[in-house]
């Protein structure tokens, strides 16, 4: 691993490693073999928070294009570009009783990429933290008046609704939803060490992102957005 604060950062461990634009791996788990290596680029990165008294979110590839390959079981993907989305999304909290994060990453029909990320959870003396970034027309703006309009975690269906305004003062409205079987929960080990606490994660979720006057402007994504709920 690099020492801290150096710069280019990478680390490895076993056959798995990543650098500051790659990534690569080689695994086998369950019966299962999967291998990767990938290199992606990106010109636009998000802090949606960044206070070490009620933690961090970063994401610095937020409109990451990836190429390369991966294979799994034998079957091998690889392309350039391969995929596309967010690549290197790190958060740390002290513990929380809950929280939403959201990322999905549009094409309009020029191929012109668009982002929006989003952020909400608790903090002591009954306060919420809620940050939303949309970044269109290679313009990030942190949305206005930032309010969430439905929220729905089942075991089978996770559904994200929230609005606010743009830096134009027209809405932007986003919805984000996820079905079984693409939806895992897995057991987080809270930082104070005294248990666990359910998260749920989707990561080839739907998306929908409305704005302009009148809400004019669609762009739509099926499978490039990732979900995610944590806690009670």
């Amino acid at each position: 691993m690099s020492e801290r604060g150096e710069l280019p950062f990478s680390l490895q461990m076993a056959e798995c490693g990543i650098e500051e634009n790659a990534c690569w791996g080689d695994l086998r788990v369950d019966g299962h073999a999967i291998s990767w290596k990938l290199r992606y680029r990106a010109d636009f990165g998000v802090v949606l928070s960044d206070k070490g008294w009620i933690g961090f979110s970063k994401s610095p590839h937020s409109n990451a294009q990836f190429a390369g390959e991966i294979t799994l079981d034998g079957r091998k993907l690889a392309g350039d570009p391969l995929g596309f989305g967010v690549q290197g999304h790190n958060c740390g909290y002290r513990h929380r009783t809950y929280w939403r994060w959201m990322h999905a990453y549009f094409l309009d029909v020029r191929g012109r990429a668009s982002t929006i990320e989003a952020l909400v959870y608790d903090m002591p003396l009954g306060m919420v933290f809620r940050k939303a970034v949309w970044w269109h027309n290679n313009v990030p703006v942190a949305l206005r008046r930032f309010q969430e309009i439905e929220v729905e975690r089942e075991e089978k269906r996770l559904s994200w609704r929230f609005a606010g305004l743009g830096a134009d003062g027209f809405p932007v409205e986003a919805s984000i939803e996820a079905s079984a079987p693409g939806i895992h929960v897995l057991p987080y080990v809270k930082t104070d060490c005294s248990g666990t606490f359910p998260v749920s994660n989707a990561s080839f979720a739907n998306a929908t992102v409305r704005f302009g006057r009148g809400s004019e402007h669609i762009l739509e994504t099926r499978g490039g957005a990732v979900l995610e709920m944590g806690g009670a």
